[in-house]
């Protein structure tokens, strides 16, 4: 259902790095690699993750409430990403826990531009 999301940036070359790395073990890679916009996921038919200069070329701003939630696919996977993005320069916005008890474990850190992201499992 959803093709891909886009993030705002202010170094395309830093944020493709960043996501690069932290998605590497989940098989993403740049998809496509444009002057102002990059396409970061396992293949054009599954869901992607583009950071973009923003068209108006205005600073990126990161939204407030807007968040990007990936399912590594097990709680040490959330902690291994959390910690994979930290080691990369994010800051934490919430460490690895249980949210909703038996139900929503997930960890939460705010990217280099600070745009919010969200590393779940659903038990």
């Amino acid at each position: 259902m959803i093709n891909y999301v886009t993030l705002g940036v202010s170094d395309l070359s830093a944020a493709k790095a960043f996501y690069s790395e932290l998605l590497a073990d989940q098989g993403a890679k740049v998809l496509i690699d444009m002057e102002r916009i990059s396409f970061i996921g396992k293949s054009m038919a599954a869901p992607m993750l583009a950071v973009c200069i923003p068209y108006n070329e205005e600073p990126a701003q990161a939204g407030n409430g807007t968040m990007v939630s990936f399912a590594p696919g097990s709680k040490e996977g959330v902690d291994a990403m959390y910690n994979k993005a930290i080691a990369l320069g994010a800051t934490c916005d919430g460490a690895p826990g249980e949210r909703i008890p038996k139900v929503f474990y997930g960890a939460y850190v705010k990217d280099l531009d600070g745009n919010k992201l969200c590393f779940n499992h659903f038990n």
